[in-house]
């Protein structure tokens, strides 16, 4: 949907340097964008590079008004000082002028039972299985071949990708975006050995799983519903492709969990928490706000990580400085053999 720059400028606070009747309806690269497209620049040695490309409009920090280069352009510029930022929030506010949560649309092929609250504006696609007693809220759209189990609650201006698996009872709530293949609320991984005879019993799978408002859940990741109690995702929190969360689990707010990570039961995350690609969290385990956890790094059961803004590297893990000075020492070993 075209917007002017104008408009756009009001929605995502930026200050308007040039013509802002100009139309731009998608974002790109600087690389390939055309006159219909905003870009951004976040380092001023790109600026003149991105004034003379293809595009409509550039989005900048503070430099841009007070140098030459702009000022000798006839591109229009959205001046902010967080410009990256300020470009998402541009591409969403573009993005969300194209859906309309007025049309309900449910597909031939779906079977949806009677009991099902269907809000206005939800879009059901092909083969979607709906149980008994599920409510799905105004605006969301369920993605082809998914199955929603029974008492499922689906909040607003959701978007489940094709073939997401929720099983019973799961809670999500607003603007939730889950990718394709997820599995939200399937049993957790719990057992009890019998010592007469070795084998092992499956310990009650009965909690449930509740995701918050704003979460993003990335493909074919796993979460896990509570034993007894619960697992809750906190709101805004962010889970990319592959990662698993066991039960019991709580995450906190605004949390960032990258790709193949890997957490046990009863783990802890409290807010604006970082976990980098293949990490691995031990059970019970729990990371304190604000903790910044490099790539495959390990946390052994029980062990608690603490200090906001503090990054923690190796296994088991350690502040990063630490296990620096541990790679010097040993390499320092290695040249004296």
């Amino acid at each position: 949907m075209k917007r002017s720059l104008l408009q756009i400028a009001k929605a995502v606070e930026a200050r308007l340097q040039g013509d802002g009747s100009v139309e731009v309806d998608g974002v790109a690269s600087i690389g390939s964008a055309s006159p219909h497209d905003l870009v951004f620049v976040e380092d001023e040695k790109y600026l003149r590079q991105a004034l003379q490309s293809g595009a409509g409009a550039v989005i900048a920090g503070e430099f841009a008004a007070a140098t030459s280069a702009a000022s000798s352009a006839d591109k229009p510029l959205l001046i902010n000082n967080h410009p990256k930022l300020t470009f998402a929030r541009a591409a969403r506010f573009l993005f969300d002028g194209t859906r309309d949560y007025s049309k309900s649309d449910v597909h031939a092929t779906a079977v949806v039972h009677a009991s099902v609250r269907l809000d206005a504006g939800v879009r059901v696609e092909e083969y979607v299985v709906i149980a008994e007693d599920a409510e799905i809220s105004e605006g969301t759209h369920i993605g082809a071949g998914c199955a929603v189990g029974r008492e499922v609650k689906i909040g607003r201006e959701c978007e489940i990708y094709p073939r997401v698996t929720i099983y019973a009872g799961t809670t999500i709530g607003d603007r939730v975006i889950v990718h394709a293949g997820a599995i939200l609320g399937s049993d957790g991984f719990g057992y009890v050995r019998d010592p007469k005879s070795g084998r092992y019993e499956k310990f009650p799978q009965v909690g449930g799983l509740v995701i918050e408002d704003d979460v993003e859940i990335g493909a074919n990741a796993t979460i896990d519903r509570g034993a007894l109690d619960e697992t809750r995702i906190g709101r805004g929190t962010k889970i990319d492709n592959l990662v698993h969360i066991g039960h019991n689990c709580r995450i906190g707010h605004n949390v960032v969990i990258a790709a193949q990570a890997g957490l046990s039961g009863s783990v802890v995350i409290e807010n604006d928490v970082v976990l980098a690609g293949q990490v691995g969290i031990g059970e019970h385990a729990r990371i304190e706000e604000g903790v910044i956890l490099g790539a495959q790094g390990g946390v052994p059961s029980n062990k608690v990580l603490r200090g906001k803004g503090v990054a923690f590297w190796g296994t088991p893990a350690r502040p990063l400085r630490q296990y620096l000075k541990q790679l010097a020492a040993l390499a320092r070993l290695e040249k004296k053999r």
